[in-house]
């Protein structure tokens, strides 16, 4: 694959997402297999890997670290922090970025992956209740003594990413976007990142599995499994979006490709700084992703595309009520000394 930057990163062009190794999706993977499925997404040239502090919690970035020990050298790793778990019980008590800890979340981060630098620490979640530019200065602290390479964040407003890269320059943010959540492109998300020079990274590139094709209004979710509580995963809202996948299903029938392909070589060819990250616990499903950045869409294909989504309506939202509190959200104003 050919690499795309992100900041001061070089990245392959699509990154590997793996949250849902051993969280969030119900059925879950082995310590080994996951390993295993890592390794093998190193070996097909990805050198891109994406974890967090809350996946598992925890578990996912020991995962995560043992798999690329032996390669730390030729990837790129990315985890996140701004969640108060419980380190006894696991419990998620919600967002918090206090600088005051901050720096505690990043050293147990570097112990779980084992390594020495994180390449891209994220805010996973802006804290409403602290001005961002306290968080961009710890992390400016942290990149200076060597403990990260670059800062990202996730779910910001434009105006938040504004305050932080004003104190620590942003590398890169991490949104969800596809072709079923566009919103970055109206929220002012994409046109701050072309602006400021920032990376971008879309999370749910396939819509969390729907734009696959494997999902209907009759799928049975897992136990455990979180996009069962969604509104967007409810039957009726699945059934009214089926329009999106038959979209993605006539242009592949086109290419000679999947559905999930030409979502993400979709994204691909929007900005030549998107790095999406799809995850998945299949080989085959991983060697199917990539074979996205093969996938050529021409100016045709990009017209017709973007003229049937102006007919189609998205039924859901993508989190619950809870949930969709903490995107897009701003944080106090620094109070000037």
């Amino acid at each position: 694959m050919k690499n795309r930057m992100l900041g001061p990163l070089a990245v392959s062009e699509l990154g590997f997402g793996c949250m849902g190794l051993d969280f969030s999706y119900g059925h879950r993977l082995t310590r080994e297999e996951g390993i295993t499925l890592i390794r093998q997404a190193a070996d097909r040239g990805v050198t891109f890997f994406d974890t967090a502090e809350i996946y598992g919690p925890f578990t996912n970035e020991e995962m995560v670290g043992e798999a690329l020990r032996p390669i730390r050298d030729q990837v790129v790793i990315a985890t996140k922090f701004g969640f108060d778990i419980d380190p006894q019980t696991s419990e998620n008590r919600g967002v918090s970025s206090r600088p005051e800890n901050i720096r505690g979340h990043v050293e147990r981060s570097l112990k779980r992956l084992g390594i020495e630098t994180i390449d891209l620490i994220y805010q996973h979640r802006v804290d409403p209740t602290v001005p961002i530019e306290d968080v961009a200065g710890v992390v400016r602290d942290l990149i200076q003594e060597g403990k990260a390479k670059a800062f990202g964040l996730s779910e910001p407003s434009a105006k938040t990413l504004r305050r932080a890269h004003a104190v620590q320059p942003v590398s890169a943010v991490q949104n969800e976007y596809s072709l079923w959540w566009r919103a970055p492109e109206t929220n002012g998300i994409l046109a701050a990142c072309d602006e400021l020079g920032i990376g971008f990274v879309p999370y749910s590139p396939l819509g969390k599995g729907f734009l696959t094709g494997a999902i209907s209004a009759a799928t049975k979710l897992e136990k455990g499994d979180f996009r069962a509580s969604t509104p967007r995963f409810q039957p009726e809202a699945l059934a009214k979006n089926e329009a999106f996948v038959d979209l993605l299903r006539r242009i592949a029938a086109e290419k000679d490709a999947t559905p999930a392909q030409i979502a993400l070589a979709w994204l691909l060819v929007q900005r030549d700084y998107i790095v999406p990250i799809p995850g998945t616990t299949k080989l085959h499903r991983l060697e199917e992703n990539l074979g996205a950045a093969d996938v050529t869409l021409t100016d045709a294909d990009k017209a017709e595309i973007t003229d049937a989504l102006a007919g189609l309506e998205v039924e859901g939202d993508r989190y619950t009520a809870a949930n969709m509190a903490l995107v897009g959200a701003d944080t106090p104003e620094k109070e000037q000394s």
